[in-house]
C-alpha cells in the first residue's frame, strides 16, 4: 500500500523539487497539499503550488491554503535571494486554471487525519504554522497521527538564517515548539543531513538535454537557486533541503536518526529559533523527537534523481 502523505509548502524552489519527487513517487499517495507563508507570502505559495500542480498534470490533488502569518510574531521578509521575488527564481508560469479549496489548511489536515486514523504521514518543509493550528483547534488528532516529518532545524550544525537557527523553524519559532511538545511522533530532517546532499549543475544540463516543459522549468529555476548558493560560498551546487524530507517518507533508511528531546529558542534573543538537542548521556527529558543525524546522500538524490522528472518525457 502507498504511503498516504499531506504536503505542507511554502512553495519555494526545494519546495517545487520535493513536490514533483512525492507526486511522481509510486511509494507515496499525496492526499492534498498545504500551503503557508515563509519562503513567499502562503498567497504566492498558494499560486505557485496550484501551477506547479498543473505544469505536473497533477491538478487533481487539491491544495488548501493556510496560515498567512506566524502565530504571535510578525511576518518576517520573503527569501528573495534563494528564492526570487515570485518564489520560483522568477521564472513565469501561466496562471493556474485551478484554485485552492474553500476549507483552510487546518480543517483539511484534522478532517483528513481524522478520515485516516494512523495512515497519515504530515511532511513539513515551511514553517509549523498550519501544523500548531491543527492540534489547537482539535488536539485528538495527536493519536491519529502516523508521523510528523519536519524539514527544520540544526541541531548539531550552524543555521542557515542565522548563525544558530534554521529558516523554516525561525519562520515561527513558537509553532515549532508547541508541535514539539506536542506529543506527536516526529521525525526532523534538518540542516544536519540536508546540506550533505547536492544538486549540481550537471544534473541540470542533463534536465535541459530533456528539452520538455518541466525539464527546462526546474532546470531554470534550479539555476537560479545554485546562483544563491554561489554568493554563500557553495559553489558545487545546491542542497536538497526539502526533498530530502520527501525521501525520508518513501525510504526510511535514507536517514539515520537518533531519539532526543529537542527544544525550540523563543527568547527573542541571539538564539532566537534555535532547535536545542538534549545530547547528554543522561538527558533532563525523554526524546521528543528523532533528529537525523546521517544520511546515505548518494542513495538519496539517485532516487531523487529518477523520480522528480518521472513524467517530463511522457
Amino acid at each position: 500500500m502507498r504511503e498516504k502523505v499531506i504536503l505542507d509548502v511554502d512553495t519555494g524552489i526545494d519546495d517545487a523539487l520535493a513536490i514533483s519527487y512525492a507526486v511522481h513517487a509510486t511509494e507515496l499517495d499525496v492526499l492534498g497539499v498545504t500551503t503557508t507563508f515563509g519562503n513567499i507570502a502562503v498567497e504566492e505559495a498558494t499560486r505557485n503550488t496550484l501551477q506547479l500542480l498543473e505544469l505536473l498534470d497533477a491538478a487533481h490533488i487539491p491544495v488548501f491554503q493556510g496560515a498567512a502569518k506566524p502565530l504571535f510574531r510578525e511576518l518576517k521578509e520573503k527569501a528573495k535571494l534563494f528564492h526570487g521575488e515570485n518564489g520560483l527564481g522568477n521564472v513565469q508560469l501561466p496562471p493556474p486554471r485551478t484554485a485552492a479549496r474553500q476549507a483552510s489548511a487546518a480543517h483539511f489536515l484534522i478532517s483528513a487525519i481524522k478520515a485516516h486514523p494512523h495512515e497519515v504521514t504530515v511532511v513539513t518543509v515551511g514553517s509549523l504554522t498550519n501544523l500548531a493550528l491543527a492540534i489547537m483547534a482539535a488536539p485528538e488528532i495527536v493519536p491519529l497521527v502516523k508521523r510528523a516529518v519536519v524539514m527544520g532545524g540544526a541541531v548539531t550544525v550552524p543555521g542557515n538564517r542565522t548563525p544558530v537557527a534554521e529558516a523554516n523553524i525561525c519562520a515561527d519559532p513558537e509553532a515549532a515548539a508547541y508541535v514539539f511538545q506536542s506529543g506527536l511522533p516526529i521525525t526532523l530532517v534538518g540542516l544536519d543531513v540536508t546540506m550533505q546532499t547536492l544538486l549540481t549543475r550537471d544534473h541540470l544540463q542533463e534536465w535541459r538535454r530533456r528539452d520538455t516543459p518541466v525539464s527546462r522549468f526546474f532546470a531554470d529555476i534550479c539555476s537560479f537557486y545554485m546562483e544563491a548558493y554561489a554568493r554563500a560560498g557553495h559553489v558545487r551546487g545546491c542542497a536538497l533541503h526539502d526533498p530530502l524530507a520527501v525521501g525520508a517518507v518513501i525510504d526510511p533508511t535514507f536517514v539515520t536518526s537518533v531519539p532526543m528531546h529537542v527544544q525550540v529558542d523563543t527568547s527573542g534573543g541571539l538564539s532566537d529559533g534555535r532547535t536545542i538537542g538534549d545530547r547528554r548521556p543522561q538527558p533532563a527529558a525523554p526524546p521528543n523527537v528523532d533528529v537525523c543525524l546521517e544520511v546515505d546522500a548518494g542513495r538519496f538524490v539517485e532516487h531523487f534523481l529518477q523520480n522528480v522528472m518521472f513524467r517530463c518525457d511522457g
